[in-house]
């Protein structure tokens, strides 16, 4: 009787715990910095903000600056879940410096910016983004998909929904249920997970180049996951996997000027 009153209790702890992440995944998944940069404070003085409307009635703030030549890319920037778009300016410049174009997408919640982010607020914020760079003449044909750690969700939505020039994802997962903490069994997980970015299962439906990004050292997402999508992609691909990079320092392991290098081989 004491062991099974044991086994009952021990239960409905794991139960309340489950259900505690089940409620509160978002605030796991989503950590937006409120704090509002203009782009030249952040070391981008070309850049300018621009306030798009989704389709769901949020304005949100990107910063945007056009290629240099009008056979350049634009690459359009999905961040990951954290921090702002200045966050991201180091990568930014590089891609200004190699004369491409640069949408810094932002985000409902981030950066100012009114609302919550959810899987679906983040993809009608995408949408918006692309569409406005669209409506300002830019050729969907030029415009190249690049999606850091959660924005790997974001940009894979937006890769089959859209015909666009190319894919780039910097440590993506296979979906966030796979990402799940260890103490949720993977059934659970894949019942209670609200935001799923199933970049796996959409992968297959890719019909542009791909470039994988992702290291070796990966503490937060397993570098199998980045290897997985690769393999998953119904299209031209290539994968860079670095061995001595982690989740947030692939630039710093020589991975900005290899995926120029990608851009500019691809767009030619």
């Amino acid at each position: 009787m004491i062991m099974v009153k044991t086994a009952l209790g021990l239960g409905g702890a794991y139960l309340l715990l489950v259900g505690f992440v089940a409620l509160m995944q978002r605030g796991l998944i989503y950590h937006p910095d409120a704090t509002r940069t203009r782009p030249d404070q952040a070391g981008l003085p070309e850049m300018v903000p621009v306030s798009i409307k989704t389709a769901d009635g949020w304005m949100v703030t990107s910063w945007y600056a056009p290629p240099k030549s009008s056979g350049r890319p634009t690459i359009v920037f999905f961040h990951g879940n954290s921090g702002t778009l200045a966050d991201r300016a180091h990568k930014a410049r590089a891609f200004l410096d190699a004369g491409f174009g640069v949408l810094l997408a932002g985000y409902r919640g981030y950066g100012g910016n009114a609302g919550s982010p959810s899987e679906q607020g983040l993809y009608a914020d995408a949408e918006a983004a692309v569409g406005w760079l669209t409506g300002q003449g830019v050729p969907a044909r030029r415009l190249v998909l690049y999606g850091e750690s959660l924005g790997s969700g974001v940009a894979m939505e937006m890769a089959i929904r859209r015909q666009l020039m190319m894919l780039v994802l910097e440590c993506p997962f296979t979906s966030l249920a796979d990402l799940a903490p260890a103490y949720v069994l993977p059934p659970l997980a894949q019942l209670l997970t609200r935001d799923r970015y199933d970049n796996l299962y959409k992968a297959s439906s890719l019909r542009m180049p791909l470039l994988v990004v992702h290291g070796d050292k990966d503490s937060l997402v397993p570098v199998s996951m980045g290897h997985a999508v690769l393999n998953a992609a119904g299209s031209v691909k290539e994968g860079l996997f670095l061995p001595e990079a982690g989740h947030n320092d692939v630039w710093e392991h020589g991975a900005g000027q290899r995926i120029i290098d990608f851009i500019t081989r691809r767009s030619q």
